[in-house]
């Protein structure tokens, strides 16, 4: 499997535990905010921040590495 499809993953898992648990000790009493009032929101609001922060930290190591080999 590819390397970037499972770093990708795993900051999606991170992601959606961190959403929920936003969720579940911050939240929303009232119920107007759009993310933090339901959990499902909020968790997949997480996955989808997790995924691309690890993608974008990923791609951040790769091209230190190109640019460490060129020198």
């Amino acid at each position: 499997m590819n390397k970037r499809i499972v770093f990708i993953a795993v900051g999606a898992v991170v992601g959606a535990l961190a959403g929920y648990a936003y969720y579940y000790f911050v939240g929303c009493a009232n119920g107007t905010c759009a993310i933090t009032s339901n959990p499902v929101n909020s968790t997949l609001y997480g996955v989808f921040m997790g995924g691309l922060l690890a993608d974008t930290a990923k791609d951040l190591a790769t091209k230190k590495t190109e640019k460490e080999n060129k020198l």
